[in-house]
C-alpha cells in the first residue's frame, strides 16, 4: 500500500499490487488492473520509489515475523 495525493490535496492509500501502468500524460495517472484511473500529483518515479519502499518494508517484516516464529518456537521447545 503507497499513500499517494489527488490534486485538491486529499491523501489516499492504493494497493500497490493491483496496479497495472503509471504514465505521465503529463499528469500521472495510475491504471489498475480493475481499469480504475487516478490522476495523482506525485511524478512517475516518485510513485515507483513508494512502491520499491514498500516492497523493500515488506520483506523486511516479513523477515521480523518469521525471526519471532522461531524464537518462540525455541522457546516453547
Amino acid at each position: 500500500m503507497i499513500a499517494v495525493t489527488r490534486f485538491n490535496g486529499s491523501v489516499f492509500v492504493v494497493n500497490s499490487d493491483l496496479i497495472e501502468t503509471i504514465e505521465a500524460t503529463p499528469d500521472t495517472v495510475i491504471t489498475l488492473v480493475t481499469g480504475k484511473k487516478y490522476v495523482v500529483q506525485e511524478k512517475v518515479e516518485e510513485v515507483i520509489e513508494k512502491i520499491i519502499e514498500f516492497r523493500r518494508k515488506s520483506g523486511m517484516a516479513r523477515i521480523l515475523i518469521s525471526e519471532i516464529h522461531s524464537e518462540r518456537g525455541r522457546e516453547n521447545g
